[in-house]
């Protein structure tokens, strides 16, 4: 397959020209003044000028699966981040049973595998039973999953989550926390760190002071990630439930200027879909992986902020923490891509969403940016040319 006529961007670079694809791969990148010889079945995609840049990577997402699938499905949520452009999804472990247990992480890997749509990789709960007391079994676990979790719910113990941070050391995974209240525990978290190492990523921060603090450790050397939502620099003071809050305009600012500054590794969508009824009753979590990509474009595009620097957050950074083969558009790498028309501009429209979660207080608002083809692995999984 050779996608023709691109304006070719990841992290490192901008060019124009068409990419090779053979066997799943980028088998070479053509510039536009280069002469091209093709085999005669070669397909041949017009790109039409658009962007074609590293499909996204999902460091945090909730799918539901299994036990809530009124709310959001393996098939529903997955087809949903194909359409947004996201291939690799990291899925929370806050299902019904929870995924504390070789069972439940076996049912999403074979489901997941039937129906061939993104690459999953299942976050274990970081305690049984998401209760914060007892730490799961990391050996056996580790057979499936070298990313932990309790998000949803805080860690309060500070000896449960020392010892999280000491074993994560020794068995090579990474803890991803949720934070409430964020300052505080965030704080206490980085403390830890400090004291007994660990591999960290913080999720979702929001605060002016978060990253003040994260600033601080960071410059100091600590070795750590961390994310933000499209959300949280897209919106501010919104009387809307999410966890963390939707901050003031200053908190809004200070996590833009943190990106610009190389404080933010990852966007993650934090995607989180609810039945009508349950975000009546108060359940916290906003339904936009497939408006991700153009929430934040509008907010880069605003602020001055690269393309380069997108694909970094979106796509480059996450693939490197969890040592994948893409994210970049290199030879040799997987062919998970994107078209995308950087001109489209268009409103979000909750009754266009795959996703079941119709959850979305930006519902009518503007956006920048349309995903037009995801490919994964050469393979065309979304087409809305």
């Amino acid at each position: 397959m050779l996608i023709n006529n691109v304006k070719i961007v990841d992290a490192k670079k901008v060019l124009y020209g068409s990419v090779l694809i053979e066997d799943g791969l980028i088998k070479k990148i053509f510039k536009e003044d280069e002469d091209i010889n093709l085999p005669k079945d070669t397909e041949i995609i017009e790109g039409k000028g658009f962007a074609l840049l590293p499909s996204f990577v999902d460091m945090h997402c909730h799918l539901r699966d299994p036990g809530y699938l009124y709310k959001e499905d393996l098939k529903s949520g997955q087809k949903a981040a194909l359409k947004g452009g996201y291939t690799t999804l990291c899925t929370m472990a806050n299902t019904k049973p929870v995924c504390d247990n070789t069972s439940v992480l076996q049912y999403i890997f074979d489901k997941s595998r039937k129906l061939d749509l993104c690459d999953i990789i299942q976050i274990s709960a970081l305690t049984k039973d998401l209760e914060g007391k007892e730490l799961v079994d990391f050996e056996e676990m580790l057979k499936y999953t070298k990313l932990f979790s309790d998000d949803g719910k805080t860690i309060f113990s500070e000896e449960i989550m020392k010892k999280a941070l000491i074993l994560s050391n020794k068995f090579k995974f990474r803890v991803l926390t949720h934070c409430q209240p964020e300052f505080e525990i965030i704080k206490r978290d980085l403390n830890l760190l400090e004291e007994v190492g660990g591999n960290l990523h913080i999720c979702h921060i929001s605060l002016k002071k978060t990253l003040d603090l994260i600033k601080e450790f960071k410059d100091k050397g600590f070795k750590f990630t961390c994310e933000v939502t499209p959300h949280h620099i897209f919106g501010y003071e919104l009387d809307y439930r999410v966890n963390p809050s939707f901050r003031k305009k200053e908190d809004v600012e200070s996590l833009i200027e943190g990106i610009k500054q190389g404080y933010i590794d990852v966007i993650a969508t934090d995607h989180a879909p609810h039945s009508l009824e349950d975000k009546r009753n108060g359940a916290p979590g906003i339904s936009l992986i497939e408006v991700a990509f153009s929430m934040v474009y509008k907010v880069f595009y605003e602020n001055g902020i690269s393309l380069n620097k997108l694909s970094e957050l979106m796509s480059y950074n996450p693939a490197r923490i969890l040592n994948l083969n893409c994210g970049l558009i290199e030879e040799g790498y997987d062919a998970n891509l994107i078209l995308v028309d950087l001109d489209e501009e268009y409103r979000i429209d909750t009754d266009d969403f795959i996703s079941k979660g119709k959850n979305n207080p930006f519902n009518g608002e503007k956006v920048l940016g349309k995903v037009k083809m995801t490919f994964k692995k050469g393979s065309v999984k979304y087409d809305n040319r």
